[in-house]
């Protein structure tokens, strides 16, 4: 299952008005369209492209531009995929607009029939369209997928590839490069190798793709013969690093206001990793100039060991600091700057020593309520002072829409 256009789709929910007409949604720092509708596509506008370049394109043809909206996005991903859960219980969320879905002992149902009446489903509870491929691998299912998306009138969204007949066809006009897990590099050597169709991949000498490709080729080439070997992970691993960083909206010289930004990334990185239930044992702290600007360039980051590991943001704050002084250079013109919580582990196993600051009850309960209250009011309501007011280094978000669905100042009002 695949949301189609994801992003775009979320701010068309909202927004009916938006439905049938050019969308995009652009990266962080309002920089490269990262999203696009079939409408934004037809006129040309590519993945990835600069907004300062496709200018022309979007005054031309009235294309509606959107700020990315990691909160509204994050939500709706959420209750798309909580839909899901109620139809098979085996199921791999893979992005936050993707997911396998595993339909073993379901053979007596019809599962073209099924897959749209859960695209119906999610349709209806959540604005949102997906496409369903079916097949009997993940990289088949993919395959499928990307058939339903590209057909959407005819297939109505679902694509199925259990008929050998159908799936041989499919495979015989699929290019390799569009394949699930073929990267540039490796289509290239495909190429090379007078590989081009998914169908002669599939009927290659399987030690020889593996050759060339390692055992991730070989994979690929027992799921398209319809042998799955890419298991459906349904546990998620421990994290052991988090990290928060975000280039500024502007040239940030001064030290005050590169620490309020360290200061809002541990806040994030932070709340992460209480909610994984987990404690760290290190922070990195970096900085870094422009790298595509013809200006003196500085890159540099602080490690700094935390005994007894904490989840405490007043305590990852201080420390942070105490990195940022000892790597910040005045005269530099910096563009980014980031923290990265290091050597994650359950909070449960935390040890108390001699020398180290472990997190108290009193820290534990503190932190508690400060998340509790901004899952609540709201992402921010409250924070260190540390992070700042005015917060002129943020990221530049112009044309973002409003939190919907997570902040209850921003609920959508009907007139």
């Amino acid at each position: 299952m695949d949301c189609n256009s994801f992003y775009c789709s979320c701010e068309r929910v909202f927004n009916p008005s938006l439905e049938n007409k050019p969308v995009i949604v652009l990266s962080n720092n309002d920089g490269c369209a990262v999203a696009r509708t079939d409408e934004a596509k037809a006129l040309g506008i590519e993945m990835g492209a600069p907004l300062f370049k496709i200018k022309d394109i979007v005054k031309k043809h009235g294309v509606h531009v959107f700020s990315s909206n990691y909160s509204l996005y994050g939500d709706m991903s959420r209750r798309v995929m909580n839909i899901l859960k109620d139809y098979t219980p085996d199921m791999e969320v893979y992005s936050i607009d993707e997911a396998f879905l595993d339909f073993s002992g379901f053979k007596a149902k019809d599962l073209e029939n099924y897959a749209r009446e859960i695209r119906r489903e999610i349709l209806i509870q959540t604005g949102i369209p997906v496409s369903i491929g079916i097949a009997p691998t993940k990289v088949l299912s993919k395959v499928a997928n990307r058939i339903a998306k590209k057909n959407k009138f005819q297939s109505q969204g679902v694509s199925s590839l259990l008929d050998v007949k159908i799936r041989n066809a499919a495979l015989c006009d699929f290019d390799v490069r569009d394949l699930w897990g073929i990267g540039g590099k490796s289509a290239k050597k495909l190429y090379d190798l007078k590989i081009r169709t998914a169908h002669q991949l599939r009927d290659a000498n399987e030690y020889l793709i593996k050759k060339q490709l390692t055992v991730v080729g070989s994979r690929i080439v027992q799921e398209l013969r319809g042998i799955s070997c890419i298991d459906l992970e349904q546990i998620v691993r421990e994290k052991k690093t988090i990290c928060s960083s975000r280039s500024f909206g502007k040239p940030v010289y001064d030290l005050n206001e590169l620490k309020e930004s360290v200061a809002n990334h541990v806040h994030t990185a932070a709340e992460k990793m209480r909610r994984d239930h987990s404690v760290a044992r290190s922070i990195q702290v970096f900085v870094q100039t422009n790298p595509f600007k013809n200006v003196p360039q500085y890159y540099n980051s602080a490690t700094i060991e935390l005994l007894s590991g904490t989840a405490s943001t007043p305590k990852l704050i201080k420390q942070a600091f105490h990195g940022l002084e000892t790597i910040f250079r005045s005269g530099y013109e910096y563009k980014k700057c980031g923290v990265i919580l290091n050597d994650l582990f359950p909070q449960k196993d935390a040890q108390m020593d001699f020398f180290g600051t472990y997190d108290s009850l009193r820290d534990g309960k503190l932190m508690s309520m400060m998340d509790a209250l901004n899952r609540r009011e709201g992402k921010g309501t409250l924070k260190s002072a540390a992070c700042g007011v005015d917060q002129f280094w943020k990221m530049l978000s112009e044309m973002k829409s409003k939190a919907y669905t997570t902040r209850w100042s921003e609920l959508l009002e009907v007139g």
